[in-house]
């Protein structure tokens, strides 16, 4: 499933769905929950994942832009000048249900 539109909305990202459904994630959710490896981890040669102690900002939450990888995930440039983590259109799916849930 591909976005039609994305945009920030505040301290949100909303996407719009092709399938005509709507998804808002708050910034701060969205960065704590970045897939690359500075902020998840990354296996070592055992397979065995280290998470990174992180700390933040509130420039941390803040996102500035995102550019469209592909046609399939974004990368957002945050305010604290963090900007490797590709985010997947099915993980950012995900993401909405995982918050929604919660």
């Amino acid at each position: 499933m591909s976005p039609k539109s994305i945009q920030v909305i505040g301290n949100e990202l909303g996407i719009s769905w092709e399938d005509g459904s709507e998804t808002y994630l708050p910034l701060e959710f969205l960065r704590k929950h970045c897939p690359c490896a500075g902020c998840g981890g990354e296996p070592d040669v055992l397979g065995e994942r280290e998470t990174p102690k992180l700390s933040y900002t509130d420039q941390s939450f803040q996102m500035l832009s995102w550019t469209p990888v592909g046609g399939y995930a974004i990368q957002p440039r945050w305010g604290d000048g963090h900007s490797t983590g590709i985010y997947s259109h099915s993980y950012l799916k995900n993401l909405a249900i995982a918050f929604e849930a919660s």
